[in-house]
């Protein structure tokens, strides 16, 4: 390996610059419209999402906000108060009663988190016109989606910058009638809907107010017609002649009592450049919102591209056609950018659910909620790496928002000051009030720190540190103070009552002694509440860290899910929340820990698929590919690839045959590559840790580290080329397949490393 320093500036390459023959597509098409609504192009901006079905008859447009919870009495649900049972469990389980925690429970039933739900349909229906030259594509760069069909023409974007939806249509055709509709499948019989429609200068206002069953809340859709044709009155909506072009302008909140939509009204006038409304008014603003939006969009997404050089024949592909050929590298090409779009798009208000910021059904699975025991962490996996600080300050919205209900949970289940985060979540609520026998939720402690973890790494790659998160972190740190009083034989502190998401021994119920997950986690929470506050707190912290017993590694050799003696692992299942310590933390790794690394890849190896969900696949490729297995990583892709797990839409599903609609494998999908590609750590850099066979060469461009570089990968088959462009003056060990050695970085200086052959 040679390398060399070159001074800045940093130079930048175009995205659309590819390998030979072709440029990668930033986008993705079909010939026809969608028939179902998982198969709707999607665009957002992180609060509004829009799903589109490029249907030029009959132009549906699928509206969502991150804030539409169904009220079903979850909403003031509070922790249960079981601290004044604690010691009494304790003492039980750490006499041998396998069973103990099954009782420690205050009785309630289940009770889901709030469900999410799509709002309505902005529907344009017209007289059937002559399909000829159909396409419909939707556009990474800008954020549109776009349905052609001859002089017809509908584009949708949903700005980041003005928080609307907008659809520019043209030749909508002598007549044209725009409705809002909120009929979609498991709408409540007994939702309590209003429609209005009114004339205005521009052309007219719809509104639609849905009141939810048996609550003061309802949410409330506007939109703003903009036309050069004559609007005149019909069902539900209004009807537009002899207009060549209109512009839509829709927004939805959901609220208590009534909303005034004459402020609403006012609100979206002012996004409109000017007062005219013909044709070329309305292009106008259409132009000026979209620039707009695309400052801010396009310059977010293109921080980071991939380049496979995939076969031109294959790029060209619609979607449809390209998912049916799972082992193309133009199929791993579009999903990450596909992924990266999606994951980018669904971050804003809130990060992403676990159907993304979209659906188009009412009965959502899991409630539509973030559940952040494992999906939520997947879906952001790559956010840091990847350039996007629009999904980790998403991220931290929603943490931040919580934490005083974060320590309602603390001191109600444990008596304990700190902070204890759920594992469901509707956005709002923060409070723990989902579990049962079988998902003792209430008793997973390490749930703060996993959640603060994404947090951590984009203080680490941007070189600055976050208050707000020092004030969370220490919250965690003073949990354990709390909560870590009893020991084993050994001296060592035992995590006591535990659990490990969402697995139990084979031999023992669910409620357990010492998970690996959570001494991983008070290990590592302890550790960097310290680095984050020095002085005699962190002398504390750190002593109370020593205290913890070590990982256990099994009769198999693998790195036992549980530490406690006795308990026996379940190698089948879909969660692999024992080797948090290999990913995402750091504390298991084959360059410091190469013993517990091998047991580590031992339990990889062990770890069935259960139910072959994508979050499973895509969690076990991120754990091997921190320890260097490119052939499970590979194996682990392709079940995925060649699961049937994408809709036409390139959205995901859970479950193979794209079985509920679901965005774990659409957004965790960059992750996995990026990890394969290239890792970080604060003091460490490894190249190429475990490529796939499948993908021989490639660019990979604008990646950040935890050190504080960006980085571009180029490699083929014989050799590599890594230009880092450092913002801090730092040393690091580099590691490659030919070894370790000491790298030193100069603020502004570029530096060039040439590897051989791998």
């Amino acid at each position: 390996m040679t390398d060399e320093a070159r001074p800045g500036p940093h130079a930048d390459r175009s995205p659309a610059e590819g390998g030979p023959g072709s440029a990668p597509v930033h986008g993705t098409w079909e010939p026809r419209p969608a028939a179902r609504w998982e198969d709707a192009f999607l665009s957002g901006n992180g609060t509004h999402g829009a799903m589109v079905f490029g249907d030029p008859d009959d132009d549906r447009v699928i509206v969502n906000h991150h804030r539409l919870v169904r009220p079903n009495g979850s909403a003031d649900a509070r922790p249960p108060e079981l601290a004044d049972r604690l010691a009494d469990v304790q003492d039980r389980l750490l006499a041998g009663d396998v069973d103990a925690g099954e009782d420690f429970t205050d009785g309630r039933p289940l009770l889901w988190v709030q469900p999410f739900h799509p709002a309505f349909q902005v529907r344009l229906r017209r007289p059937a016109g002559e399909a000829r030259g159909y396409r419909r594509e939707a556009d990474f760069t800008t954020g549109v989606v776009r349905a052609v069909c001859g002089a017809r023409r509908s584009e949708v974007f949903v700005s980041r910058a003005d928080d609307v939806i907008a659809q520019y249509v043209t030749a909508p055709g002598p007549a044209a009638e725009v409705t809002l509709d909120h009929r979609l499948p498991g709408a409540p019989a007994d939702l309590a809907v209003e429609h209005g429609a009114v004339h205005t200068p521009e052309g007219a206002l719809l509104t639609l107010c849905a009141r939810y069953p048996g609550s003061d809340l309802a949410y409330t859709g506007v939109t703003l017609l903009v036309t050069d044709g004559v609007t005149r009155p019909a069902p539900s909506g209004v009807r537009a002649e002899g207009a060549r072009s209109m512009l839509l302008l829709t927004r939805v909140r959901r609220h208590p009592g009534h909303l005034d939509a004459r402020a609403e009204l006012r609100a979206l006038r002012v996004l409109l450049p000017g007062s005219g409304h013909g044709a070329e008014d309305i292009e106008n603003a259409r132009a000026h919102l979209l620039s707009r939006h695309i400052a801010l969009h396009r310059a977010a997404y293109l921080r980071v591209t991939l380049d496979l050089h995939a076969d031109p024949a294959e790029r060209a592909l619609s979607g449809s056609e390209l998912v049916r050929r799972p082992k193309s590298p133009a199929l791993v090409e579009r999903l990450f950018a596909a992924g990266r779009y999606h994951l980018l798009s669904a971050a804003g208000t809130l990060p992403p659910r676990l159907t993304g910021l979209w659906t188009g059904d009412w009965d959502t699975a899991w409630s539509g909620a973030f559940t952040t025991d494992a999906n939520l962490n997947l879906q952001t996996a790559s956010a840091a790496a990847a350039a996007l600080p629009e999904v980790t300050e998403a991220h931290a919205a929603l943490v931040h928002g919580q934490l005083p209900h974060w320590r309602d949970n603390a001191r109600a289940v444990f008596g304990a000051r700190g902070a204890l985060a759920p594992a469901h979540t509707d956005g709002e609520s923060g409070h723990i009030h989902h579990l049962s026998r079988a998902y003792p939720l209430h008793v997973w402690t390490a749930g703060a720190d996993w959640l603060l973890k994404p947090l951590v790494d984009h203080d680490e790659t941007r070189g600055a540190r976050d208050p707000r998160l020092a004030t969370a972190l220490a919250e965690a740190a003073r949990f354990y103070e709390d909560f870590l009083t009893r020991t084993d034989q050994d001296g060592h502190l035992v995590i006591v009552p535990s659990y490990s998401p969402e697995n139990r021994p084979a031999n023992a119920s669910w409620v357990t002694v010492n998970a690996a997950m959570d001494l991983s986690a008070a290990r590592h929470a302890l550790c960097t509440a310290a680095t984050y506050h020095p002085g005699p707190d962190a002398e504390r912290w750190r002593a109370l860290a020593d205290r913890l017993p070590p990982h256990r590694v099994n009769a198999e050799g693998a790195l036992a899910e549980w530490a406690a003696p006795g308990l026996l692992d379940t190698y089948d299942h879909r969660h692999l929340s024992h080797l948090y310590g290999v990913w995402p933390l750091d504390e298991i790794n084959p360059y410091d820990t190469p013993g517990l690394a091998a047991a580590a890849h031992r339990a990889l190896e062990l770890r069935g698929a259960e139910n072959d969900s994508a979050h499973g696949h895509l969690h076990h490729a991120l754990v091997a590919a921190r320890l260097r297995d490119a052939g499970r990583v590979a194996g682990a892709l392709g079940n995925v690839l060649a699961g049937d797990f994408f809709h036409v839409s390139l959205m995901s599903g859970h479950y193979p045959g794209r079985h509920v609609y679901n965005a774990d494998a659409a957004h965790t999908l960059p992750g996995v590559v990026i990890e394969a590609l290239v890792q970080s750590t604060p003091r460490r850099l490894v190249l190429f840790p475990a490529l796939p066979a499948s993908l021989p060469s490639g660019e990979l461009r604008g990646i950040r580290t935890r050190f504080g570089a960006r980085a571009d990968l180029t490699w083929t088959p014989d050799g590599a080329t890594v230009v880092l462009r450092p913002d801090r003056t730092c040393r690091v060990e580099l590691r490659t397949s030919a070894g370790a050695r000491p790298l030193s970085l100069s603020a502004g200086e570029d530096r060039v490393l040439t590897l051989g052959p791998r």
